[in-house]
């Protein structure tokens, strides 16, 4: 008879054993549950960080880009001015310098065609050689 009762011991220690295995499986798998919610808890947080620093570089990028374009745009402007005064200024140098001569021309006519063909006679005689 000591086989039944051994036989009934091993069972319940067998029992008892799969319980607490059991038991120490579903311990370890919330231990597993837990770790991983906290990692990614962390990941999640960590992402988070990381998009905020981008979205503020990003403004800060965009914003110097906005700063320098229309440092730009007044540049040019001011560049386009100084380019319309200078054209100006040499339209106003070249209508002097024609009134000048329209005037030479119309005090000394002979003289103005005899400069006319001496100039016309150098410039081919350069041209020719």
């Amino acid at each position: 008879m000591n086989k039944p009762v051994e036989s009934a011991a091993n069972a319940a220690n067998a029992a008892a054993n799969s319980i607490t295995a059991a038991e120490r499986i579903e311990a370890r798998a919330e231990r597993v549950k837990q770790a991983t919610s906290e990692a990614v808890e962390h990941t999640k947080d960590a992402v988070d960080r990381a998009a905020d620093k981008v979205e503020t570089g990003l403004h800060h990028a965009t914003d110097k880009a906005a700063h320098g374009a229309t440092r730009a745009a007044e540049k040019a402007e001011e560049v386009k001015l100084r380019g319309q005064e200078a054209y100006g200024d040499a339209l106003d140098h070249a209508n002097d310098w024609l009134d000048t001569a329209r005037e030479y021309v119309r005090e000394k006519p002979v003289q103005s065609v005899a400069i006319a063909l001496v100039a016309g006679w150098l410039a081919g005689r350069i041209l020719r050689s």
